[in-house]
């Protein structure tokens, strides 16, 4: 690993990038910001960041793929700019590979990986991890998507929400529920703690039907949102329609609140059978819609993919959302898009803006301009390989958002959200 060196700066204007810096580090990439938006470079020299969490003492915790291992950052105001003081691991156990939240009351530290998910006991002041037991198990994969998305509820504290993705592409199995892929499961984390649970046969059916549920957020309300994956290579009687369709999208769960009424509870989103539109011209079906589900080639028979459960926000194709997480207020949901990977011309590689009011998103599922920019790369010629692509997210108590890019092993701080 790199020597790690603290980094911070605070952009002039809202549309460029970097004016101060704390002292040691050089910044690699100057994001292009949306209006009002400002940007700092937190610290640089991380092992592929996938997700990040602040802790209640302020400090954040990053989930280092490459190490399988959690980073503690010490932060540290200078003026008006955040530095880091210090950088320490959490864990000793080097399999954690994405996900990681804490519970309600910060004391409780919960970590993913291919198989399972453990809780530690947490101790925010001095950053210390301890007594790591596995709380839910029985997720590996044989093929495809390795990661599992996982959020402890806060209006539901012994609550964890967990996601596990497809086996491959088209995963045929998970027309039925018994597979346990392509779903998000909930579970008590009590019981966990006494006695571990299956992830396929334990806990209650959130959603199923989703591809790849990469990231979660819980809005002020208490309402569970998703951000999915949807499939590659598509094909539509015979023609290749894959670099326009299908569309990404934002899943809403409803409420996880004891007592709350949830008639979202188990549905069904679509996978394998149906998938939403983005291109409704260049699919050639007659009054589609975008958002709409339609039956790609290749895939198992759906019944009527009209009563399937869409989405409520729709992106462009193969942007790949990675997670999603509310301002204090909840006016907002901030999305990063970790970009395509076999879209021509690329796609993705920024942080966008979904306005929401009264818990619902401002635009209608048919819109195609819900998403608003917050931080991008102003060019996308030399992506994937070359360009930050974000990961993580997560607000501080002072509203800063924290924004990880596995590619340049990068945490941002972007002020105004």
């Amino acid at each position: 690993m790199a020597p790690f060196t603290p980094f911070a700066a605070l952009a002039a204007l809202a549309s460029v990038a970097v004016a101060q810096t704390c002292s040691g580090v050089n910044q690699r990439f100057q994001p292009r910001m949306g209006s009002g938006y400002k940007v700092s470079l937190l610290a640089t020299g991380l092992q592929q960041p996938r997700h990040i969490v602040v802790d209640t003492a302020g400090n954040l915790l990053v989930a280092e793929g490459n190490s399988g291992t959690v980073q503690r950052l010490v932060l540290q105001e200078q003026g008006d700019i955040v530095c880091v003081a210090s950088k320490s691991a959490v864990t000793t156990d080097r399999s954690t590979n994405h996900g990681i939240s804490l519970s309600a009351d910060g004391k409780t530290l919960f970590t993913s990986n291919l198989a399972s998910v453990t809780a530690y006991n947490y101790d925010a002041t001095t950053g210390k991890a301890t007594d790591g037991k596995v709380i839910v198990t029985g997720m590996s994969n044989t093929g495809t998507h390795p990661t599992r998305a996982i959020l402890v509820s806060k209006s539901d504290p012994d609550t964890i929400v967990v996601a596990r993705g497809s086996n491959g592409n088209i995963d045929t199995s998970t027309t039925q529920t018994s597979s346990g892929r392509s779903m998000i499961r909930t579970f008590s984390i009590s019981e966990g703690l006494t006695s571990v649970h299956q992830y396929t046969t334990g806990g209650e059916l959130l959603g199923w039907g989703l591809r790849n549920i990469v990231g979660m957020g819980e809005d002020p309300l208490g309402g569970i949102w998703s951000v999915e994956n949807s499939m590659d290579d598509v094909k539509l009687n015979g023609k290749d329609v894959h670099n326009e369709n299908p569309a990404e999208k934002l899943n809403y769960h409803g409420i996880l609140k004891e007592g709350a009424s949830n008639k979202l509870k188990g549905a069904n989103f679509g996978y394998p059978s149906c998938v939403p539109a983005w291109d409704t011209d260049l699919l050639g079906v007659a009054n589609i819609k975008v958002g709409d589900l339609f039956k790609p080639d290749g895939t198992p028979a759906a019944s009527d993919c009209a009563s399937r459960q869409t989405g409520t926000v729709h992106f462009h194709s193969h942007t790949a959302p990675l997670d999603v997480k509310f301002n204090k207020n909840g006016t907002a949901a901030y999305i990063a898009f970790h970009g395509s990977w076999n879209r021509r011309p690329a796609d993705g590689y920024r942080v966008m803006r979904v306005d929401f009011q009264d818990g619902k998103p401002v635009e209608p599922p048919t819109s195609k301009t819900a998403a608003i920019p917050v931080m991008e790369n102003p060019s996308t010629s030399s992506c994937p390989g070359s360009c930050f692509r974000p990961v993580g997210l997560d607000f501080d108590a002072k509203g800063r958002l924290f924004v990880s890019s596995d590619s340049t092993g990068e945490v941002y701080v972007v002020y105004g959200a």
